[in-house]
């Protein structure tokens, strides 16, 4: 499992992301503070055989989790990785409320040690 992720201003990211073999859930969620969707995510099943992309807009910490063992994600991000910029929300944080398919998960201990989220 990939933790929700997005890198802090002023190198914000948009991502095109992309499962090219296997299948993936795929979740956002909005922190940008002045939307009306602050804080609700989306979530999706990309894969292989479906063909779906999902475009992240800059602003969206992005998160997944595979379906299928030898599954290959695929991103286009419009922005470099830049050091001391990379953030992060805990994936099963209550404050977004979303429903991680039931399974057994590898997990870095960073995407588990995020901080609850506070507005």
């Amino acid at each position: 499992m990939r933790g929700m992720h997005f890198q802090a201003a002023p190198y914000e990211e948009a991502k095109v992301v992309r499962c090219t073999r296997g299948s993936i859930f795929d979740a956002i969620i909005d922190l940008r503070r002045n939307s009306p969707t602050f804080k609700k995510h989306f979530a999706v099943t990309l894969s292989a055989d479906n063909g779906k992309m999902l475009y992240v807009p800059e602003g969206f910490a992005h998160g997944f989790q595979t379906l299928e063992n030898d599954t290959e994600v695929f991103y286009q991000m419009s922005e470099f990785y830049v050091q001391g910029h990379s953030r992060g929300v805990r994936w099963n944080d209550p404050a977004f409320g979303i429903e991680w398919p039931a399974d057994d998960r590898t997990i870095l201990e960073r995407d588990q040690s995020y901080p609850d989220f506070s507005d």
